[in-house]
């Protein structure tokens, strides 16, 4: 029986973190420590003619200043496989040749004894460029598949949807516009490198500690090995620090070329160019129905951005593909080639987008069958995954909408727009289905058992926040049957045993089954097989030992051939619409979730709630305003880049449907971090509609909008 799996455990580490006693990649000081600090590019397309450094090198505490000019050449290594957080292509090698790829590319970098000299320093070195003709327009007609899986993600089938959708006696068609939007997590990007001797000591905001060695040690040619990684904590990523940026690359480079080791930290204004966005994305969603709701046809066309010199591809066709039953579906993928940094991952990449868009247009499908919503969804319940053609290895949707739905009461709605007013407000009622894959890899752990009767366990997992320390020692201590006090949790170093990128909602299926299989391990170890307590001390010092140790790997099995996994939910939201301004407030947002086991339910609700909140910026503030004179974001910050705050979110409430999916993985869980932002946007679009009638595409929903419909 579970004693410590399923508590809301406070966060181990929080007393670390509200103390300061937590220490991030810009806040470790070895000894000799100078600083960093970027030139970018002005220009988004062309090649540097000329460089004048020298007023920068002359400047109070100046060591170096590298550009293409003089920087060591790299010799960026063949990879033997290419890294998954890699998309096709080939990665920018910034300070390596003299072309310009897009505004804010790095083309400098100075190195001084403090951070302001070293910025002051950046801003005195002139670059002059040959402009070039830049694609900074996003032009969809413009779109192709991509390069490397036009098969996979151009264009797939099911049925014949076209037909279908012509022959269908109620139908909807509408494009739907994603805009480009940034992370913007609380810790800004950043490395810290030291070198000792032929090794390299990086600590770096990352959420894959091995992929960073791996791609360092492949742009300086050097041995991985040479190469330790070090990130305990991160401060909010949200898909941020998958990749290895270049200036990862560069802080290496230039701590090697001036002896000392080199903090590079990003500005705030850097971040929305040296890092990728979630990629500006339009899509047509086209459904046939019949009479009674049920769907005939789905037609879906995703056309979203990406570099000149990467493909950037995300899961935006999924959701049209498997959320509702549906015999004849067609869904195509493209992109659009601009002269702009590459996009990246960001919370629920792809999925997010597709939802928004189909959850919007089955919502309309709803408002033109005048069928509730909530009705409309329950007659297309999918009972399998017709995309892939598997069972599903747990599924409680249904459970989802029942709970949602009767705790926001959504019995009460009045179906007409405009139908429900509290004094000068609007009252709209909005809801969304949301889905998100339940991905699992393989992943490795250590577990020592000590004399005193504690455990160390450790794996090179990351933790961005999510509470991974707090739920990785909460398996263990219940594997382990030790009270949870008695385990400590570490992880961030390529020193340990290997785990997967800590992203997709992957870290809890794959590095918690690790956890439990070390920790299994070290008790058959001991000669402990039998559940329950163990006097630890006792049978060590009856073998003589001080400690034992056992590493464990758990990795995936023929589950993924035999079942489909996803982690489902049903969003239901209150808008409320100034009749006069249009100024939209969102009073509740409540989510019913089926994540499988919930090992802490307090971190999980956290989490929920973070997701909701996300999804609330991207219905109604997040949106990179760009110049396309420029090639370049003009809010890049938080005075105009708008996020949501606390005054935004009188009230987001998170539950959990029972459920546990062993099928899936043997510790049940499905994941939960992305599946929580899934459904938001579409179901405040949706309150919107309902509260004034005006159906709104692009997001964000902004006063024009209302007000113009």
């Amino acid at each position: 029986m579970s004693t410590v799996i399923g508590r809301p455990v406070d966060r181990v580490d929080g007393r670390a973190k509200v103390t300061g006693a937590a220490r991030y990649a810009a806040e470790l000081h070895p000894p000799g420590l100078v600083h960093a600090a970027l030139v970018t590019s002005t220009i988004p397309k062309g090649r540097i003619t000329a460089v004048d450094a020298a007023t920068a090198e002359r400047a109070p505490g100046v060591l170096a200043v590298f550009t293409h000019v003089n920087a060591p050449r790299l010799p960026y290594r063949p990879f033997d496989e290419r890294p998954d957080v890699d998309p096709p292509g080939e990665a920018l090698r910034a300070l390596q040749d003299a072309e310009v790829r897009f505004n804010g590319q790095p083309v400098g970098v100075v190195i001084a004894e403090t951070l302001a000299q070293a910025r002051h320093a950046a801003t005195l070195v002139t670059v002059r460029y040959e402009t070039r003709a830049a694609r900074t327009t996003f032009d969809r007609a413009r779109g192709r598949p991509p390069h490397d899986e036009a098969e996979a993600r151009g264009e797939q089938r099911r049925g014949a949807a076209v037909r279908a959708f012509t022959q269908a006696p109620v139908t909807v068609d509408a494009w739907y516009t994603q805009p480009r939007e940034h992370h913007n997590a609380l810790e800004p990007h950043a490395t810290t490198a030291e070198w000792h001797g032929e090794r390299l000591m990086l600590y770096d905001k990352t959420q894959w500690v091995e992929n960073v060695a791996i791609e360092v040690a492949h742009a300086l040619g050097i041995p991985t090995e040479h190469v330790r990684v070090l990130s305990p904590f991160v401060g909010g990523a949200f898909g941020s620090a998958l990749r290895t940026w270049p200036h990862v690359i560069i802080a290496a480079m230039a701590a090697r070329e001036v002896r000392r080791p080199v903090r590079l930290e990003l500005t705030r204004r850097e971040l929305y160019t040296s890092v990728g966005f979630r990629p500006h994305t339009e899509q047509r969603v086209a459904l046939g129905a019949r009479r009674d709701g049920r769907l005939t046809a789905v037609i879906h066309e995703a056309t979203a951005q990406t570099s000149a010199y990467e493909d950037h591809t995300e899961e935006t066709p999924v959701p049209p593909r498997m959320t509702y039953a549906c015999p004849n579906v067609l869904s195509r993928y493209r992109l659009v080639e601009l002269d702009t940094n590459t996009p990246t991952h960001m919370r629920a990449p792809g999925v997010v987008t597709g939802v928004f868009a189909l959850e919007t247009a089955m919502d309309e499908l709803a408002v033109a069958l005048d069928m509730d919503p909530l009705a409309l969804r329950l007659r297309n319940e999918a009972k399998h995954d017709e995309d892939e053609d598997r069972r599903w290895s747990s599924k409680e949707l249904r459970a989802c909408y029942r709970t949602a739905a009767a705790r926001f009461g959504w019995q009460h709605r009045l179906p007409r727009p405009r139908a429900m007013q509290h004094g000068p407000w609007l009252v709209g009622y909005g809801m969304a289905t949301a889905v998100y894959p339940a991905y699992r890899s393989e992943a490795s752990a250590s577990v020592t058992l000590l004399a005193d009767g504690t455990a160390l366990v450790r794996t090179a997992a990351s933790d961005m926040g999510p509470g991974t320390y707090t739920s990785m020692t909460q398996v263990a201590a219940e594997t382990l049957a030790l009270p949870i006090e008695r385990v400590r949790f570490e992880l961030g170093d390529t020193e340990m045993p290997s785990a997967p990128v800590h992203g997709g909602s992957l870290t809890m299926a794959s590095v918690g089954c690790a956890v439990q299989a070390a920790c299994d391990a070290v008790r058959a170890k001991l000669g402990v097989r039998a559940q329950g307590p163990v006097d630890y001390p006792a049978a060590l010092h009856r073998r003589g030992l001080e400690r034992i140790e056992a590493t464990a790997t758990a990795e995936p099995g023929d589950e993924s051939a035999q079942y489909s996994s996803y982690a489902f939910g049903a969003v239901f939201v209150e808008v409320r619409v100034d009749v006069d301004l249009g100024v939209i407030r969102v009073p509740r947002i409540i989510g019913a979730y089926d994540a499988g086991r919930i090992v802490n339910p307090k971190i999980a609700r956290s989490q929920c709630i973070g997701g909701m909140v996300g999804g609330l910026g991207m219905a109604l503030l997040e949106r990179a305003a760009w110049d396309p004179r420029f090639g370049r974001v003009m809010n890049a910050n938080f005075a105009e880049y708008l996020v949501p705050v606390n005054a935004d979110v009188p009230e987001a409430e998170a539950l959990f449907v029972p459920s546990d999916d062993r099928r899936a993985n043997p510790l049940g869980v499905k994941g939960l971090a992305e599946i929580a932002i899934c459904g938001v946007a579409p179901a405040i679009g949706n309150a919107v509609y309902h509260a004034t009638g005006v159906r709104v595409r692009e997001l964000p929903i902004t006063i024009e909008a209302v007000l113009g419909g």
